[in-house]
């Protein structure tokens, strides 16, 4: 499926494009005018996480649950854990940021790392949670899955997040079979609240500035 094809959040539509029009979520760093999809950016993802903004259209999330795409190795430990009488508790971090529902719903159908259960990495990736090279196989399946809550740290040069008190979870064999779903989302938004600020755009050095100044305010 073309990513044309696909029907698009308005926030997310109101994103930067690379050349093959695919919108660039708010924690993809920029080299120059070239946006780096393999890795997430650092300051990009400390400011989300600090003003609870969505990782993939820049904008804030109101108070409530946060969504994430999970793969499907742990969409199933959440399965199985949400069976158990003591439920779920995320031991495990992780530098995967959190975003809005629809949001999530799109990057599950777009992204093609996620989508397609055979699909390869088209480039290499490290951070304490993943290390990832190119060619290498998605492990299939996955879910769309919400959380009451989150927290984060800085560790090792990458945010790492811990979420809380699962609620929404939609499972998918292929994030395609996510499109119904992302369709009702959409025909239900009110509306964007308003564009990602502009340190959430194409400029690396803006980002990396505000980045620096949240730190120095967390330090005071």
């Amino acid at each position: 499926m073309r990513v044309s094809d696909i029907p698009m959040p308005l926030a997310v539509a109101a994103r930067p494009r690379d050349e093959r029009g695919y919108p660039v979520p708010a924690i993809t760093p920029w080299d120059g005018a070239q946006p780096r999809f393999a890795t997430t950016g650092i300051a990009r993802t400390y400011i989300c996480a600090v003003e609870r903004r969505c990782s993939i259209c820049g904008l804030t999330m109101a108070p409530g649950p946060v969504w994430r795409v999970v793969a499907g190795p742990e969409a199933d430990a959440i399965t199985a854990a949400l069976a158990e009488p003591d439920g779920y508790a995320n031991a495990a971090a992780t530098a995967e940021a959190p975003g809005h529902r629809t949001c999530m719903l799109y990057a599950a159908v777009t992204c093609p790392y996620l989508a397609h259960p055979t699909a390869r990495r088209g480039h290499a990736a490290v951070t304490p949670t993943l290390a990832a090279s190119r060619g290498d196989r998605s492990t299939g399946g996955g879910a769309v899955v919400g959380f009451a809550d989150y927290a984060f740290r800085i560790q090792q040069g990458t945010v790492l997040f811990r979420f809380s008190g699962p609620g929404g979870f939609r499972p998918h064999t292929a994030g395609t079979e996510q499109l119904d779903e992302l369709r009702a989302a959409i025909a239900a938004e009110p509306g964007p609240a308003g564009p990602a600020p502009a340190y959430l755009g194409t400029d690396e050095a803006a980002a990396e500035q505000w980045c620096g100044e949240l730190l120095r305010g967390a330090a005071r």
